[in-house]
């Protein structure tokens, strides 16, 4: 390629054009996307919040809505003195200075008293842990009741003299009483121990003497070892055997006589 070609190609009208046209799209891209983003971020505008609470929820809506404000609920909770729906509390607070559009969560009050799942407290933690959980949830928890058991040890919860279980659900208003371990015993009951493993406590036991076993106590086992043997359709073991005499010789001083000289009686005189 000669450089008149080269210089001819360079200095097109149509490479220039293209170059323009890229310079201006970079141009506008950069433009909108500055002037967009503060039109989308409401850069340099600002409200105040106003305050709604224990305001009903159509009239805090209103209110937000006046001042290009969103509100959104994010929890409930219940409070017996204010109305059902009163927002009870806010975020953003009354006051502060926000950007138009900004959603502001309020917590309303439910329209009756909410029952909340027990938590899983009950032979599972301490007295000081299960009162913490139990009161972040909004609980109301009485003084403990002690019975016998490790001490600070809960055992157990009633409402309203129930027992209650892990996951029950419960009034918020109802009285909790944790049944606590005191960590006594009765120091008057006896120790006694059986072996190295096994002890019990409690009055020791008077040794009961064995009654003789005699004749009619051996025929009765006799007796029920052949009712169960029949029961079980076996053979029954005969217990008692009857042992007949042997036939042993009897051994006499007399002297044998023969059977063919048999002396005749004497006479009497």
């Amino acid at each position: 390629m000669t450089a008149k070609n080269f210089f001819k190609k360079v200095l097109s009208p149509y490479i220039w054009l293209n170059l323009l046209a890229m310079a201006v799209i970079v141009l506008l891209l950069i433009l909108g996307l500055k002037y967009g983003l503060d039109l989308y971020t409401h850069h340099g505008q600002t409200v105040e919040v106003p305050s709604i609470l224990h305001k009903s929820y159509n009239d805090a809506e209103d209110m937000l809505d006046k001042v290009h404000l969103n509100i959104v609920v994010s929890d409930t909770d219940y409070v017996k003195t204010l109305p059902p729906d009163c927002i009870l509390e806010q975020s953003p607070l009354e006051g502060d200075i926000v950007k138009p559009g900004r959603m502001v969560y309020v917590k309303i009050n439910a329209p009756s008293i909410p029952r909340r799942p027990l938590p899983d407290v009950i032979d599972n933690s301490s007295m000081r842990d299960a009162q913490s959980k139990l009161s972040a949830l909004g609980f109301q928890v009485g003084e403990p009741e002690y019975i016998p058991g490790e001490r600070e040890w809960v055992y157990g919860i009633k409402c309203q003299g129930k027992q209650l279980a892990a996951g029950d659900r419960v009034s918020i208003e109802d009285m909790l009483i944790m049944q606590v371990g005191d960590g006594r015993r009765d120091m008057n009951e006896a120790v006694t121990y059986i072996d190295s493993n096994n002890y019990y406590f409690g009055e020791e036991e008077e040794e009961v003497e064995e009654p003789k076993r005699t004749r009619q106590h051996y025929r009765r086992q006799t007796e029920v070892r052949e009712e169960h043997a029949a029961e079980e359709n076996a053979t029954p073991t005969n217990v008692s055997t009857v042992v007949k005499p042997l036939d042993i010789p009897t051994v006499s001083n007399t002297p044998a006589i023969p059977s063919g000289n048999v002396p005749a009686p004497a006479k009497s005189e």
